[in-house]
């Protein structure tokens, strides 16, 4: 498991929302779903994204923005154009004065908005969850941020253009997967650019030590790790080990692997009904008490506890 992998291993979307937005001038719509993930891609025309606080982003067709939860922000055709919407948690729609927006907008099949054949076309795709395995992704990445046409060529708009309207079986698995597809796809371009600011663990992932031992850590998190015996796997020394990865990914191994283990427990705590004897086990603990104990250190709250609050 890689880096990107690991942003979509635990909460992968599962029945995410995934609309098309059709507008003509002047149109503007709230948003504050606090969703810790939001992908548009504009279609047709242009629009402005404007966050409470930060940078506004203009996008044009073929750009594609990122917004990071759970700070709300405005879609509009002009920065001064009134909200005409708003978006709540769990893809409640009003009107700014509170009264219910429940299928005065919709179009289609999936479809929303205005008009159907509307100058700006965005398709929307938004994480529901934010889970623990991602959060070390999810928080190396700005609030808002922009991919335009001139630096990246998004390989599955006419894909997602043609699956979002359809009305089949199985539809929501298929448009689950491919936004999974266009979230690792822009995150890859993200990462790979200058302002993109990849965390350090991320760039590790190149060093031929250090990444060899993150991709051994990932892979099997239950194995009873050392120092020593990750050293080994890497063909190099324990002090050389220590201070490399420490320089890297500015954390010594273990200290990595602690978290590695506690962020796929709590998902696990989060997504199943494992016993926590049986999710211990899975991440490399000896006993649940050993896991209770560790997690209630890092996370201030029991595991039984997170289960309840994420439930």
């Amino acid at each position: 498991m890689d880096a990107l992998a690991g942003l979509l291993e635990g909460p992968r979307a599962r029945g995410a929302f995934m609309i098309r937005a059709c507008f003509d001038p002047p149109w503007c719509v709230r948003v504050e779903d606090r969703a810790p993930l939001t992908i548009m891609l504009v279609v047709r025309g242009e629009a402005w994204v404007v966050p409470d606080a930060g940078e506004r982003l203009f996008l044009r067709a073929g750009d594609l923005a990122i917004a990071r939860g759970p700070d709300p922000y405005t879609c509009a055709d002009d920065p001064g154009t009134p909200p005409q919407a708003v978006i709540l948690p769990g893809g409640e729609c009003t009107y700014p004065d509170g009264r219910s927006l429940k299928g005065r907008w919709d179009l289609d099949v999936r479809t929303w908005g205005d008009r159907l054949e509307g100058s700006t076309v965005l398709l929307i795709g938004t994480y529901m969850m934010r889970g623990e395995i991602n959060g070390r992704l999810l928080d190396a990445l700005p609030p808002l941020l922009s991919l335009t046409q001139d630096v990246w060529d998004c390989p599955l708009t006419a894909l997602l253009t043609e699956e979002i309207v359809r009305d089949e079986p199985g539809q929501e698995v298929v448009l689950d997967r491919l936004l999974d597809l266009l979230m690792i796809a822009a995150l890859r371009a993200w990462f790979s650019r200058p302002e993109g600011a990849a965390p350090a663990w991320y760039r590790a992932l190149a060093d031929p030590v250090v990444g060899r031992v993150l991709r051994f850590v990932q892979d099997d998190p239950a194995h009873p790790w050392t120092v020593a015996t990750l050293a080994a796997k890497a063909g190099v020394s324990r002090a050389a080990l220590a201070r490399r990865f420490s320089e890297l990914v500015g954390e010594p191994p273990m200290t990595y692997l602690t978290g590695w283990r506690l962020a796929l427990a709590a998902d696990r705590l989060r997504e199943t009904d494992d016993t926590l004897e049986a999710i211990a086990r899975h991440v490399g603990y000896g006993s649940a008490f050993a896991l209770s104990s560790a997690f209630k250190r890092v996370y201030g709250v029991s595991p039984q506890e997170h289960r309840t609050r994420a439930a």
